[in-house]
């Protein structure tokens, strides 16, 4: 079997258990939770208060930058044991849906150089209530809505950042 053939059903096995809820990267462990022993997510509660302050934080204007220096100060270790956090990881859990109790799948898609936003090319999946939600949903929502008026690029639409 040729390598490209061998991509393809590999690709076509994820996708697969994609649609049929089964995808183990439905499950994979973020800041905020730990995995429970039946293999399901659970809430972290020391890591899902740092995660509920930094939603808050940023919803109350404060900068990732800002938000980077509190958690320093309050000797909060990065997601990989850091003693600073960094702004494009604050950035990604301020992104992250999993945080209100939904998985989305296929996010992004290799293009076998990069990762590139799958911005409608292949489909994509939502799980909903597979998990405890750390934060409520106005909290994400306003805080995608504050990412997208701060952003740089004046073509900004808030509908497209909406992850789900």
């Amino acid at each position: 079997m040729k390598t490209f053939e061998k991509s393809e059903l590999i690709k076509a096995g994820i996708r697969k258990s994609f649609q049929t809820g089964n995808s183990k990267l439905a499950r994979r462990k973020c800041y905020g939770y730990s995995i429970g022993p039946d293999g399901t997510l659970r809430v972290n509660p020391d890591e899902a208060n740092v995660v509920r302050w930094i939603f808050e934080q940023y919803q109350l204007g404060q900068s990732l930058g800002k938000i980077a220096d509190g958690l320093a100060q309050q000797k909060i270790p990065s997601p990989t044991g850091k003693a600073k956090w960094n702004r494009e990881a604050i950035d990604k859990l301020l992104s992250n849906e999993k945080y209100t109790g939904r998985v989305l799948l296929q996010k992004t898609i290799s293009t076998g150089i990069s990762q590139i936003n799958n911005d409608g090319i292949i489909s994509r999946y939502l799980y909903t209530e597979t998990h405890e939600p750390i934060i409520p949903d106005e909290l994400f929502f306003n805080v995608q809505k504050a990412k997208a008026d701060r952003s740089k690029n004046s073509n900004n639409e808030f509908a497209i950042k909406m992850p789900f």
